[in-house]
């Protein structure tokens, strides 16, 4: 049974506080009030194991469905406050609920939505809160709550996507490294001993497998501390300013790779200005808040001279044309838009367009490295069933002889 603690003031006007077990908050909040406590405030504790644990979070796929129930409610004609309560009272997991009665909370004591949204920037990204403070001041916020959904949604969608195309090459590299690390531990060293009492001359692939499990048994220790060491140094390199923009340099330049890591920033940078520009924010605030959504160093700096630029009155295509980040197809796109005056409409083009090639390039990119997972794991399976076979045919021969 979940536990709530509270605090209230008595009939004495005294303060009180302390906790309460409850089905439910409003269980919780009619008991106490039975109890002559007034004034209430109430939040679900976590039990013990979610504080061992570091407790439950609100995942993206909640912040849709919360966003997709408020705006309902919201078009039905109910009250914020009132819906707000409902999800709450209705949320399956521990964290929502809190997270809804603390919104509520803030809700009964005149905050605005916005305002309780600030308490969780983890998990109401800035775009989120930047939009939902402009559609409240223009009161379209059931409108900017299912375009948040829609976006998330979208979002989920395309980091599946690119998850599912890994799926594959990742479980043909980790069953090929798992074989060969049984072979070359367990079954090797019972071929060597048996090679040592024929005293038989190997062929060249076997001596050159047993060469390579012996540097391995023998060097192991070394191999690993080197791994540590550079683990450690790119882990400290990546503490600094340049060493993540070097990082992030590096990747937009890797053939393939770095062409789908651009369009997949390109498609969430559009997307992202689409949903803030379309429901009421400045372009500035858009600009600003949908570059620090890329995570991506070399975007960032770039995309900061382009604000600078189009503060000073240069607009923002020809700025982004000169990034060279963006290939021209969006900066015709975004172009359009701007002499048109209908920006917000050109970014979600782009969005959708480029959302689109992601899809061809990440399956582009996928094709290219199945085959080279399955060739090398392949060849190294590969040549050490020959050398093993080689060897025995090879013994054969030589004691038959």
């Amino acid at each position: 049974m979940p536990r709530y603690a509270y605090v209230g003031v008595d009939l004495d006007g005294e303060r009180v506080k302390g906790t309460h077990k409850a089905d439910t908050r409003a269980a919780a909040e009619l008991a106490l009030y039975e109890r002559d406590v007034r004034d209430l405030r109430i939040s679900e504790k976590p039990g013990l194991l979610a504080y061992e644990i570091g407790g439950p979070r609100v995942t993206k796929v909640e912040v849709m469905h919360l966003s997709r129930q408020i705006a309902a409610f919201l078009r039905a004609g109910l009250p914020i406050l009132d819906a707000v309560h409902g999800i709450g009272a209705e949320a399956e997991s521990s964290a929502v609920r809190r997270m809804m009665h603390s919104i509520e909370d803030g809700l009964r004591t005149g905050e605005r939505f916005s305002d309780t949204l600030e308490r969780y920037p983890k998990v109401f990204g800035d775009y989120y809160r930047a939009i939902v403070r402009s559609a409240e001041l223009t009161g379209e916020l059931d409108g900017a709550l299912t375009q948040l959904a829609l976006y998330i949604e979208r979002d989920l969608e395309a980091r599946r996507r690119i998850k599912s195309a890994m799926v594959y090459p990742s479980a043909v590299a980790a069953m090929s490294i798992f074989t060969v690390v049984v072979l070359s531990v367990y079954v090797l060293p019972k071929f060597k001993e048996f090679f040592a009492e024929l005293d038989a001359e190997l062929p060249l692939p076997t001596r050159m497998l047993l060469a390579v499990t012996d540097f391995l048994g023998s060097w192991w220790w070394a191999i690993l501390g080197v791994v540590a060491m550079v683990a450690l140094l790119t882990s400290f390199l990546l503490r600094f300013e340049r060493g993540r923009y070097l990082r992030d340099a590096f990747l937009l330049e890797v053939p393939v790779l770095g062409e789908t890591i651009q369009y997949a920033l390109v498609e969430r940078f559009c997307r992202t200005m689409a949903s803030m520009v379309g429901a009421g924010v400045s372009l500035q605030e858009a600009m600003r808040t949908a570059t620090d959504s890329l995570h991506n160093r070399v975007f960032i700096r770039r995309l900061d001279e382009v604000t600078e630029q189009m503060m000073e009155g240069q607009g923002i295509a020809g700025p982004l044309a000169r990034t060279r980040l963006f290939p021209g197809t969006a900066t015709a796109m975004l172009r359009v838009g701007e002499e048109t005056g209908s920006m917000d409409v050109q970014l979600e083009v782009t969005a959708e367009y480029y959302e689109t090639e992601l899809t061809y390039k990440v399956a582009r990119l996928t094709a290219l490295f199945e085959p080279l997972v399955i060739v090398v794991m392949g060849g190294m399976v590969g040549f050490v069933a020959i050398a093993l076979v080689k060897a025995m045919y090879t013994v054969y021969g030589q004691v038959g002889t």
